[in-house]
């Protein structure tokens, strides 16, 4: 349930998404590759905090249970907002006025900074993650591979899909509804946090 809210949550276009699309689209999928493993490694870095934070964290205890209620009413939020959503619209601006295109290195640094600069990212991992605290700590580090991998494949399939137009077209047409799966996944999370929190009280 974890991995799939979470892979639902990238189909949800963000930052990191349109800085992709539109370095793919002016610049071809090869430049825009460094932007993907950087962003790829700024939710690594969050994943890394979110699962080393959890490991100071007791089950039971008061800090682990305002955890699980912030965790919980923050996918809410989230989910609330994504249901509520008047549809994320994909159309990217093109031109750079003849600026020369960023080099993979450069790309590289412009994804880690999209992704480490963005709150979001944070809160969200933090959220996920505290649902895994009854986990084994090789299981937790298993997901957060997990994710990692995901963010960099997914980013890579979407810089190398904004070449053909009509995948783009397509992708455009059934935004609203991955966004609406998406929210309704992530509600259903936070309410089974929410009644696991107080059953085990």
């Amino acid at each position: 349930m974890v991995a799939g809210a979470h892979f639902l949550a990238l189909l949800s276009p963000g930052p990191d998404f349109f800085l992709i699309v539109r370095t793919a689209l002016l610049h071809g999928w090869r430049r825009a590759s460094g932007i993907c493993v950087g962003v790829a490694l700024g939710n690594g870095l969050f994943i890394t905090l979110a699962w080393a934070g959890l490991s100071a964290i007791q089950p039971d205890s008061p800090a682990f249970t305002l955890l699980q209620w912030a965790g919980s009413l923050y996918l809410a939020w989230l989910g609330w907002q994504l249901l509520h959503s008047s549809g994320t619209s994909i159309a990217v601006d093109g031109g750079l006025n003849g600026a020369p295109p960023p080099g993979w290195g450069q790309g590289l640094r412009m994804g880690l900074a999209s992704a480490l600069l963005n709150p979001k990212n944070a809160l969200f991992y933090a959220s996920l993650f505290s649902l895994l605290a009854g986990t084994q700590r090789s299981v937790q580090a298993l997901y957060g591979a997990w994710m990692v991998g995901a963010v960099l494949g997914w980013d890579l399939l979407v810089a190398a899909a904004v070449g053909h137009r009509r995948v783009v077209e397509r992708f455009a047409r059934h935004l609203r509804s991955i966004e609406r799966a998406t929210g309704a996944v992530l509600l259903l999370i936070a309410v089974g946090v929410a009644t696991q929190s107080l059953a085990s009280r």
